[in-house]
Parts: C-alpha cells; sequence; structure tokens
C-alpha cells in the first residue's frame, strides 16, 4: 500500500462525477483515502465527511471543487498541511495557488485519473 494518504476535497457518490471516479482509482490503485463532500455518504468503504474535519498525515489533497466555492477550504487545506495540492481540471484559482505556495505547499495543474492511469501519481 502507498503511504500517500490522499485527501478528495468535492467528494460526491454520484459514480458520473470524477471527484467520485478518482476515490475509486486511488483505491485501487492502493492509496489511502479520505474523502469531504457537502453530503455525507461513501464510496466503495470511504467515508465522506462533511468540511471542516480533521485528518492527520495528509500527503495530497486533489480538488474537485470549482474556484468560485474553495474559499471557504482556503484555512483547512492549509491546516492539513499537505505535501501537494493538485487543482483538477476547472479547478484552478490563483488566489488559493498562491497562498499554498507561500506555505511551501507544492501546487500542479492536472487530472489526478490521469496522474493515476500514467502511473505519475
Amino acid at each position: 500500500m502507498h503511504q500517500r494518504k490522499t485527501l478528495v476535497l468535492g467528494a460526491s457518490t454520484n459514480e458520473e462525477r470524477y471527484s467520485c471516479l478518482a476515490v475509486k482509482k486511488l483505491l485501487k490503485y492502493g492509496f489511502p483515502v479520505c474523502a469531504i463532500g457537502l453530503r455525507e455518504g461513501e464510496i466503495d468503504g470511504v467515508k465522506i465527511d462533511l468540511p471542516g474535519t480533521p485528518f492527520e498525515n495528509i500527503h495530497t489533497v486533489t480538488i474537485y471543487v470549482g474556484a468560485k466555492n474553495q474559499q471557504p477550504y482556503y484555512d483547512y487545506v492549509l491546516k492539513l498541511a499537505p505535501k501537494r495540492v493538485i487543482f483538477n481540471p476547472g479547478t484552478q484559482n490563483v488566489d488559493f495557488e498562491k497562498k499554498l505556495r507561500d506555505a511551501g505547499i507544492h501546487v500542479t495543474h492536472a487530472c489526478t485519473l490521469i496522474m493515476l492511469s500514467n502511473q505519475l501519481y
């Protein structure tokens, strides 16, 4: 099992959503996964917690929340102090990215699903 624990921010139980597919694919590749969403639920045994839930040892946060809805998560993600934050297509946010970089967190613009498929995660 990989040690890079990943938090999927914007998780949904809707099987057509990329966030749901990301949780499933991360699990398939052996990554420990946590999930935050607007509604509690479960994806293949991973509980979707509500925003603000504390987690420890998060290596990567992969974002599936549009830029206009990210501000409430700024302090939360910074407090988690991940090594890396992935802004998936459509989630880029210059303000948030600057805050992350200023905190020494690596910022990536990529698709988590493609990264996993190409073994670049």
